[in-house]
């Protein structure tokens, strides 16, 4: 069985699989540490999303090192059909939450100044969070890709 760079099972896939976990933690840690990120729902959302994106990323992660370790084969066509739909399911939540929270960062710092006007708010920390989501979410688009490019190889 040919394997696909960045697919479950690889050296790549792994370290993809550890690149977006730590990149949706980084994202975490900053919108978390942000004053009154609770108090706007788009960045609850994201931040739902980025915790479902750690959580899921760990565990293939983990599968990933076991399987490598172990010299076993992930590449069922069964079990590749459900990685595949986790993943686009979370690269669905990961686009949304971050194009919701990155348009309510642009309203507060550019349409409203709110930003400005409330010092208190930490707009700069949204920012990076918004943009640490987006590397998150390119990373989740690949690993989908490289995923479901696999799961076609074996029809």
């Amino acid at each position: 069985m040919k394997r696909v760079a960045g697919s479950p099972g690889t050296w790549s896939g792994m370290a993809l699989r550890l690149s977006q976990c730590a990149f949706a933690a980084a994202s975490t840690f900053t919108m978390v540490s942000a004053f009154g990120f609770s108090n706007y729902s788009a960045y609850a959302y994201m931040g739902f999303a980025l915790e479902l994106q750690v959580v899921w990323s760990l565990c293939l992660a983990c599968k990933d090192i076991f399987a490598l370790r172990n010299k076993k084969d992930l590449h069922t066509p069964h079990d590749l059909l459900f990685f595949v739909v986790i993943d686009w399911a979370l690269a669905t939540l990961m686009f949304s939450g971050a194009c919701a929270s990155a348009s309510l960062t642009i309203f507060f710092m550019w349409d409203v100044n709110l930003c400005g006007a409330y010092s208190r708010l930490a707009c700069r920390q949204f920012a990076l969070s918004v943009t640490l989501a987006f590397m998150t979410w390119v990373l989740q688009a690949a690993s989908s890709f490289s995923g479901l490019w696999l799961l076609v190889s074996f029809f």
